[in-house]
C-alpha cells in the first residue's frame, strides 16, 4: 500500500511541479523585464528550487563520448555486449586502432543508485583501461514471470561476465558487490577456471562489517530481518511492468540516504537558491549535476536485498568461511591465482576502515606479493571513486596493481 500511496502523491503534486517550472522560466526569460530585477531572480529561484524537490528523477545517461588518450581525443560508444534478465553489460568502446590496455569488469553497485553513479569512476579509467560495467536493471521493470534475483545469482552473474570477456581480465568492485566479487574468484580459483581475473580490486566494501562498524551496519545488526521485511519491502504497483514483484523500492532507500545527511543536503538546496539569485551559474550547476545523479534511484529485488541483510551484514558467512553459493563452498582461502588489492577512505562512514582490509585475511593462501592495499587520507565512501583524489592517487595505484599481475 505505502507504493500505491506513493505514486499517489507524486501524481498529487505533478501540477504543482509545472506551476513551479513555468513561473522559473516567465521570470528567468530574457524578453521578461522583471528578470533582471532582484525581486524577479528571487521568484525564478524559489520555483526552480521548488520545482527540484517535487521531480521525479529517471535514470540518468553516461554521457561519455570520448577520452583523451596520450593528448589525442578518442570517440567512445557505449555497446550492449550481454544482456542477462537483471543486469546488462556495457562495454565503453574506444575507437582508435593499436589499443592493447587492461580488460577491466567494473562491476557496480545494485543498492539504489544506477550504475551511471560510477561515471567519474569510467570516466577516469578510460585513457587507460578497456572499461566494461555491470548496469543493473530497475527491478520495477522486470516482469513476475522472468523470476527472483537471489545473492547466489548476483554471483553466478558476475562469474558470467568474466567468461564473456575471456581470460586475463580484471575485475574491480565498488562497495556493496565486493563480497559477490570475492566469492566469484573464490569460486573460480577453486575450479581452476582460466577466466578467473588477473586481479581484483575491493573499493570500500562489506567484507567483514564486525570491523569498525558504521552506523549503516549497526542498523542492519539492532534489527531481525523481519522487521526488514515487513518494514522496507513492498509489491511493485499495476503503472509498472513488474507489477506484483516485491521489491525494495528506491523511494524508500533515497529517504534513509537523505534522513543520514539531512540538514546537509537542506543546506544545499539553500545553497541552491543562493547561487541563483547571485547568478552564479557555474555553483548551480554543479548542484544539478550532483543532485540529478544522486536523487535517481531503482528499485531493488526483495529476495536479493533481504540476502544480503542476512548473510552479509547479519550472519557475515563470508569472513567466517561458512558462505554458500548453488550448495558450493565460496571460501577465499581457495584463491590463489588472482592478485587482490583494497582500498579504503579515513573517513568513509559506509564501510569502517578495515572491513575491505579484511580480505587479505581471508585470502590466506595467495603469495604475499600478490597482496595490496591502499587507505586514501581525508576522503570518505565516494572520495575513494570519485573526484579529484580517486584521479589523481587512486587510480594511479591501482592502474599500477594491474599492470604489475597482468597475465599474457
Amino acid at each position: 500500500m505505502l507504493y500505491q500511496l506513493h505514486e499517489l502523491h507524486a501524481a498529487t503534486v505533478t501540477p504543482i511541479r509545472l506551476m513551479a517550472r513555468a513561473a522559473q522560466r516567465i521570470h528567468s526569460s530574457p524578453f521578461n523585464p522583471m528578470s533582471y530585477s532582484p525581486y524577479g531572480r528571487m521568484i525564478a529561484a524559489a520555483a526552480e528550487v521548488l520545482e527540484r524537490v517535487t521531480d521525479r528523477y529517471e535514470k540518468p545517461a553516461f554521457g561519455l563520448d570520448h577520452t583523451v588518450i596520450d593528448g589525442r581525443t578518442v570517440p567512445v560508444v557505449e555497446e550492449i555486449v550481454s544482456d542477462l534478465t537483471f543486469c546488462k553489460l556495457l562495454h565503453f568502446k574506444r575507437e582508435a586502432p593499436g589499443l592493447n590496455d587492461p580488460k577491466l569488469l567494473l562491476v557496480a553497485p545494485l543498492s539504489g543508485h544506477y550504475a551511471t553513479l560510477l561515471r567519474g569512476t569510467v570516466e577516469a579509467l578510460l585513457p587507460d583501461h578497456d572499461v566494461y560495467i555491470t548496469d543493473w536493471t530497475d527491478a520495477r521493470n522486470v516482469p513476475l514471470f522472468d523470476g527472483p534475483f537471489h545473492l547466489d545469482d548476483y554471483v553466478e552473474y558476475v562469474i558470467a561476465f568474466l567468461h564473456h570477456l575471456g581470460e586475463g581480465t580484471h575485475v574491480m568492485a565498488v562497495c556493496q558487490p565486493s563480497v559477490p566479487v570475492l566469492a566469484a574468484v573464490a569460486l573460480m580459483n577453486a575450479d581452476d577456471d582460466p577466466c578467473a581475473p588477473a586481479t581484483m580490486t575491493l573499493m570500500g566494501g562489506p567484507i567483514d562489517t564486525r570491523e569498525s562498524p558504521t552506523q549503516v551496519n549497526q542498523l542492519a545488526m539492532t534489527r531481525p530481518l523481519k522487521w526488514f521485511e515487513d518494514n522496507v519491502i513492498h509489491s511493485v504497483p499495476g503503472i509498472y511492468p513488474g507489477i506484483g514483484r516485491r521489491v525494495y523500492p528506491g523511494f524508500l532507500q533515497l529517504t534513509g540516504f537523505m534522513t543520514m545527511n539531512l540538514e546537509r543536503h537542506i543546506g544545499a538546496h539553500v545553497k541552491l537558491y543562493e547561487h541563483l539569485v547571485e547568478g552564479d551559474g557555474d555553483s548551480a550547476d554543479a548542484h544539478r549535476s550532483f543532485y540529478d545523479e544522486y536523487l535517481s534511484v531503482m528499485d531493488l529485488p526483495a529476495e536479493y536485498y533481504l540476502e544480503t541483510i542476512d548473510r552479509v551484514f547479519q550472519r557475515h558467512l563470508l569472513p567466517k568461511r561458512e558462505m554458500m553459493v548453488h550448495g558450493r563452498l565460496a571460501d577465499p582461502a581457495a584463491i590463489t591465482r588472482t592478485a587482490v588489492m583494497t582500498v579504503e577512505g579515513e573517513l568513509d562512514d559506509i564501510s569502517g576502515i578495515g572491513q575491505t582490509r579484511a580480505t587479505h585475511l581471508l585470502c590466506n593462501n595467495l603469495p604475499e606479493a600478490m597482496h595490496g592495499h591502499y587507505e586514501q587520507a581525508g576522503v570518505g565512501h565516494y572520495g575513494i571513486f570519485n573526484g579529484r583524489r580517486w584521479r589523481e592517487q587512486v587510480k594511479p595505484r591501482i592502474a599500477s596493481f594491474m599492470r604489475a599481475h597482468a597475465r599474457d
